[in-house]
C-alpha cells in the first residue's frame, strides 16, 4: 500500500521517500531556503515540502560576502521581509553592523546594509525552516528532473535523487523548483589550478545540466569570484582606520523592532549581537605592477576562462587593467563574525595563483605579516538562459518546473532570494490548482527584477540597482510593508504560524500609527506652513520631524514613512498618473497562440526578439531588446488582424 501524501518511509539506503510532496524544492542556498519558506506558507499546515540539499549543514550558507542588502539590494530584502520571508528575519538575528547606505540623497535610494556572522546566519536560516514543520529538509543530488507527457503536452512529476549513500530515490511531487546556485557543473580557479565545485569544499552538481538540456532548455554559462580570507590576528588591526555602522541601527524586518523567536533562535532586542568596526586598508602600486606582470597567470585573461563575470564587481586583475591610471583600489577588511579569526577582503576578489595573492595582500598596510587562510578564486557554472522562463519563475515548455536564483542568470544572494520567494509562492499555488502571482513594475523592485530577466539576455551576472526601477520613488525600503503586507494577507501567506500572525498585527499597529501621523502633520502648523508642507524643506529633516511628532508616540519607521511621503508627494502624484496612463498598455496580453515569426510586416529583428522571449504582454515586449515604437504600434494592428482572422477561421 502507497503511504498517504507527506508520509515518508524508508528505502534500503536508509533514504527518506516522500510518496507525493506538492513542492519540492532543490538546493538550499538562498533561493532554495526562501522557496521552501514562501511554499509553506502558502500550502498552509496540510502542505508538504521538501528541500533537497547536498548537505543539511549549508543550508543558507553565505559563500562570498558574509552581508545582506545594501543599495537597491536592501530594498529587496525589505520586500521579502513584507511578504513574510525569512531573510530579513535571519539578517537581523545575526548581524554584526548595521548601516543605511546613501543617506546623503533622498530615501527613496537609501539601501538597508548589514555585516552578519558568517556562521550564525546559516544557522538562524536552518532555525527558522526547522520552524515549520511542513518543510523536509533531504540530504541528496539531483540526477535528472522527471516529466510526464501526454502527446505533446508535458509537466514535471518529480525528480530523481543520488542519495549521500550511493543509491537513487524517485521523489514526486506538483512542483519543482530548481534553485541549484553556482553548483551546475561548477568549475573553481585559482591561477592554472582548476578544481570541479560550486564552492570551496563542495562538490559540483552534475547530473541536473544535462537534464536540462534533454528537456530542450538552452542553458549559457557564467562566472563570480571571491576574494581571499585572512587572519585577524596577523594584520595590525588597530593601525587601519575604523568603519563603524550606525549609531542607531534600522533591522531589516518589521518584527525585530519588537522582538521574535522560534524554537533555537530569538530576536527578543535588536540588535541581537555585539555590533563590530571594519577597517580600510587600500592595494599598492607595486601589486598593481606584479598584476600586470602576471596576467598571462590569470584565468580570466590567459583563456582559461571563457564564460563573463559580473562587471559592477570586477576582480582586482580586471579593476588593474582596467582603470590602469589608479594607483591603489580601496579594500575593507570585514571580520566574518564574533569572534572568528577570518577576516574577508572586500574589494580584491581574484583567480591569480596564490603567489600572486600573497603580494598582493601583504603590499596593503597593515596587511605586511597577514597569512591568508583561504585563497581567492572564481567559480564558473551553468546557467539557464532566463527568456525561458515567465515573470512567476516558471519554465514556459514544462508546467510546475521552476526555477530561481542563480540558474537565471543574476548574481547577489538577495536577488536569488526574492526569485526564490517568487518562485516558492507560485509552484505552491500551481500545486493548489490556484492562479500565479507576478509582481509589476510599479510594485516592487521584485517585479522590476522578474520582469528583468524575462525580457533581456544576461551578458553577465544580473544585479539590481535603484537605476533599474524607474519607480523607484514608490519602492522606497521603508514603505515596503505599506506596498505589500496586504498582499501576503490576501496571498494566504501569514496564515497558520506565528510569525505570520505576529507581523499582521503589527502591521495594522503601523497603519494605525502612519493615519494618525498625517492627520497631525496636516493639521498642525509652524509658522505659515503644516508640517506636512515643512517636510519638502531640505533642512526639514526625519529628525526634526520625529521631535514635532514626539506627544503622538510614534515607531521611527512611521515617522520615516511620514518624512518621505510628505517630501515626494509632488512627484509621487505624477508618478501614479503615469501609471495610470500606461496601464492598460502595460497589463494589455499577448495571446500565446500568435506567431511571431508569420508577423512579415515586421522587422525582423523584432520577429526574432518577439519569438525569442515570447512577451505575455505589450508592455513586456515595450521592454524586449530591438524592439522600438513603431514595431509596438504595428504589433497591436497584427495581433488585431490576427485575432480577427482566428474568430473568421
Amino acid at each position: 500500500m502507497s503511504p498517504r501524501r507527506g508520509v515518508s518511509t524508508q528505502n534500503r539506503a536508509g533514504f527518506p521517500v516522500i510518496d507525493r510532496a506538492d513542492v519540492i524544492v532543490v538546493g538550499g542556498g538562498h533561493a532554495g531556503a526562501e522557496a521552501a519558506w514562501a511554499a509553506a506558507n502558502a500550502l498552509g499546515s496540510s502542505g508538504t515540502v521538501v528541500l533537497l540539499t547536498m548537505r543539511r549543514d549549508t543550508v543558507g550558507a553565505m559563500s562570498c560576502n558574509p552581508a545582506i542588502g545594501g543599495l537597491a539590494k536592501g530594498q529587496l530584502v525589505r520586500e521579502i521581509d513584507a511578504l513574510g520571508g525569512l531573510m530579513g528575519l535571519a539578517a537581523d538575528a545575526t548581524g554584526i553592523q548595521f548601516k543605511v547606505l546613501n543617506t546623503s540623497k533622498g530615501p527613496a535610494v537609501h539601501g538597508p546594509r548589514c555585516q552578519s556572522d558568517k556562521h550564525a546566519y546559516p544557522r538562524a536560516v536552518q532555525s527558522l525552516l526547522a520552524s515549520r514543520p511542513q518543510i523536509r529538509v533531504i540530504e541528496g543530488s539531483v540526477e535528472s528532473l522527471e516529466l510526464t507527457e501526454h502527446g505533446v503536452d508535458r509537466r514535471i512529476a518529480g525528480v530523481t535523487v543520488r542519495t549521500p549513500s550511493g543509491g537513487q530515490a524517485r521523489l514526486t511531487a506538483d512542483a519543482v523548483v530548481v534553485t541549484t546556485g553556482t553548483f551546475m557543473r561548477g568549475l573553481m580557479h585559482t591561477g592554472d589550478c582548476r578544481t570541479p565545485g560550486g564552492r570551496y569544499g563542495e562538490a559540483s552538481a552534475e547530473g541536473i545540466s544535462a537534464s536540462l538540456r534533454a528537456i530542450g532548455l538552452e542553458l549559457g554559462r557564467l562566472k563570480t569570484g571571491t576574494p581571499p580570507r585572512l587572519s585577524k590576528r596577523t594584520i595590525d588591526w588597530e593601525a587601519l582606520p575604523e568603519q563603524w555602522g550606525d549609531a542607531e541601527p534600522v533591522p531589516f524586518s518589521d518584527l525585530s523592532a519588537g522582538g521574535w523567536s522560534v524554537e533555537g533562535l530569538a530576536c527578543d532586542r535588536f540588535p541581537v549581537l555585539e555590533q563590530i568596526a571594519c577597517r580600510q586598508t587600500t592595494t599598492h602600486e607595486s601589486a598593481h605592477e606584479h598584476i600586470r606582470a602576471n596576467l598571462h597567470r590569470a584565468p580570466m585573461f590567459s583563456g582559461q576562462i571563457h564564460s563573463v563575470g559580473p562587471r559592477y564587481c570586477p576582480s582586482i586583475e580586471d579593476k588593474v587593467v582596467r582603470f590602469a591610471d589608479r594607483t591603489s583600489h580601496g579594500v575593507f577588511l570585514e571580520p566574518e563574525g564574533i569572534g572568528s579569526d577570518w577576516v574577508y577582503c572586500n574589494g580584491i576578489a581574484t583567480s591569480l595563483p596564490t603567489d600572486v595573492q600573497d603580494t598582493i595582500v601583504r603590499t596593503m598596510p597593515g596587511c605586511e605579516r597577514a597569512e591568508i587562510l583561504r585563497y581567492g578564486y572564481a567559480v564558473e557554472y551553468d546557467t539557464v538562459l532566463p527568456h525561458q522562463i515567465d515573470a512567476s519563475g516558471q519554465v514556459r515548455s514544462v508546467p510546475g518546473l521552476f526555477l530561481a536564483g542563480q540558474i537565471n542568470g543574476t548574481s547577489g544572494y538577495e536577488e536569488a532570494a526574492a526569485q526564490g520567494l517568487i518562485a516558492g509562492l507560485n509552484a505552491a499555488r500551481l500545486a493548489r490548482g490556484e492562479d500565479r502571482v507576478v509582481l509589476g513594475r510599479d510594485e516592487a523592485y521584485i517585479g522590476v527584477l522578474m520582469d528583468d530577466l524575462v525580457t533581456k539576455t544576461p551578458t553577465e551576472p544580473y544585479r539590481m540597482f535603484t537605476s533599474r526601477a524607474e519607480h523607484r520613488l514608490l519602492l522606497r525600503s521603508d514603505n515596503a510593508a505599506d506596498r505589500l503586507t496586504p498582499l501576503a494577507e490576501r496571498l494566504g501567506l501569514l496564515e497558520g504560524h506565528d510569525l505570520g500572525r505576529e507581523r499582521l498585527a503589527r502591521f495594522r499597529k503601523r497603519s494605525e500609527g502612519l493615519a494618525r501621523g498625517r492627520a497631525f502633520m496636516q493639521r498642525t502648523r509652524t509658522g505659515d506652513k503644516t508640517l506636512w508642507q515643512r517636510c519638502r524643506e531640505p533642512a526639514f529633516t526625519a529628525e526634526a520631524l520625529s521631535v514635532a511628532l514626539r506627544s503622538e508616540g510614534l515607531e521611527p519607521s512611521v515617522v520615516r514613512t511620514l518624512h518621505a511621503e510628505a517630501r515626494y508627494e509632488p512627484y509621487v502624484e505624477r508618478e501614479q498618473a503615469e501609471i495610470r496612463r500606461r496601464a492598460e498598455h502595460e497589463s494589455r496580453r499577448l495571446p500565446d497562440w500568435v506567431d511571431f515569426v508569420s508577423m512579415t510586416d515586421l522587422r525582423t529583428e523584432a520577429r526574432q526578439a518577439l519569438a525569442k522571449f515570447r512577451p505575455e504582454t505589450f508592455g513586456q515586449a515595450s521592454r524586449l531588446e530591438g524592439i522600438t515604437p513603431a514595431d509596438l504600434t504595428l504589433l497591436r494592428v497584427l495581433v488585431e488582424r490576427a485575432k480577427r482572422e482566428r474568430v473568421g477561421a
